[in-house]
């Protein structure tokens, strides 16, 4: 009779211990995927944490620091305005919304390889990278066909627009040739101002040598002003040098 039960007994052991394996493995490979996503985290919290705030001719910047355009909206820009205007409440005062970087090339339509070196430049200057932007309808006198490649184009927001502010208003305009302030004729009607940019070198990112072609821009500033009266107070608050 024992010689019968120890077989028995040994099956009973060997059939327990295949079925714990599953359950093991199962295990040691939901501690492999933790382990995995801890590390993911800490990479990407040591990135964050590596970003530092961008100061003149860098576009880099980091979440956990106001830009200071943006400080100097809300410790000096609003009570001026609160008072000049009569404004009850902050909320009311006009803030920038987003800005909007264009370029338009021409030689595209003939070279579309030319845009590249317009990608490059204005994804240095802003900081962000940029979208083509493409013909919505053809043209037979310009030689332009539908969904052809014109021109590249950024849209700013938050930290990253204040940044861009503050190095072309403090950095790249002063930088012009025989600069004589900003014209205060580009505003819309309903608070949001355009300004054109003839060089791309002014910006400090921009290094000279490796420009293939001189080419300018449009900046687009939209703020949440409804009138062009309120829009110019508060850019010519934030320092845009308007022509007397």
């Amino acid at each position: 009779m024992a010689a019968d039960k120890t077989p028995a007994g040994e099956k009973k052991e060997k059939n327990s211990a295949e079925a714990a394996a599953p359950v093991e493995k199962d295990t040691k490979k939901a501690a492999a995927d933790a382990h995995r996503a801890r590390a993911k985290k800490a990479a990407a919290e040591a990135a964050a944490a590596s970003v530092k705030i961008a100061a003149a001719g860098e576009t880099k910047t980091s979440p956990s620091t106001e830009p200071r355009l943006k400080i100097r909206y809300r410790q000096d820009v609003v009570p001026v305005l609160m008072k000049r205007y009569e404004f009850k409440n902050p909320m009311q005062v006009p803030r920038l919304k987003k800005v909007v970087i264009n370029c338009c090339v021409k030689e595209a339509v003939a070279n579309p390889k030319v845009l590249d070196g317009a990608f490059e430049e204005i994804m240095t200057i802003s900081g962000q990278k940029p979208v083509l932007t493409r013909a919505k309808k053809s043209i037979a006198s310009f030689k332009v066909r539908e969904g052809n490649a014109l021109g590249v184009k950024v849209t700013l927001r938050r930290a990253r627009m204040y940044e861009f502010l503050d190095r072309l208003i403090n950095v790249a305009l002063p930088r012009v040739r025989d600069f004589k302030g900003v014209s205060p004729t580009g505003f819309d009607g309903r608070g949001n101002f355009s300004l054109g940019v003839r060089e791309q070198i002014i910006f400090p990112e921009i290094n000279y040598d490796r420009v293939d072609k001189v080419r300018g821009f449009t900046v687009s500033i939209e703020t949440s002003a409804g009138q062009n009266e309120h829009a110019h107070a508060l850019l010519a608050e934030l320092g845009m040098p308007f022509r007397k």
